[in-house]
């Protein structure tokens, strides 16, 4: 008998803080909704990113009929990371400029055979040519303004 007691006296207080919060089941259903929306939508992100990873990382691409520049990367160099923030940085600046951004990632089988091709240690740029010859080198961390001009002249040189 107390157990029934103790749930008649539960449920009221239930309602009572449901009332004071405004939440009542069909608003929290409808949220469940917009968690089930939301976590969809952090998928479809993760689809793309995932996608635009594995793109970066086709090292197949050098020679493909666009410009490359191929960056030699150690995920873990934090040199290396802010290479690549530059790198980024200088290519969305120069939009759409044709040149396609790839990554030798030296921790992979395919990245490090990439570096020891073209004797590239990590924090390296290389840019390529349509047929996948290599034109230049960039070697160390550079700002983004410098690399929009390296990237521009390649591109000027080259079409």
């Amino acid at each position: 008998m107390p157990k029934s007691k103790k749930r008649a006296k539960a449920a009221p207080a239930s309602k009572a803080a449901a009332a004071q919060t405004g939440l009542s089941r069909r608003s929290v259903l409808g949220g469940g909704a917009i968690g089930s929306a939301l976590v969809l939508g952090g998928g479809f992100w993760g689809i793309s990113s995932f996608r635009t990873y594995a793109a970066e990382h086709d090292l197949s691409r050098v020679g493909d009929g666009t410009l490359a520049v191929v960056q030699i990367h150690d995920p873990q160099c934090p040199t290396c990371t802010a290479l690549q923030k530059q790198t980024r940085r200088a290519l969305r600046a120069l939009d759409g400029c044709g040149l396609t951004y790839l990554v030798a990632d030296i921790k992979t089988p395919e990245g490090a055979a990439f570096a020891r091709r073209f004797n590239a240690p990590h924090v390296t740029l290389l840019l390529f040519d349509g047929q996948g010859g290599l034109h230049r080198r960039v070697q160390g961390l550079q700002q983004a303004a410098a690399l929009e001009e390296v990237f521009s002249a390649h591109k000027a040189a080259l079409t």
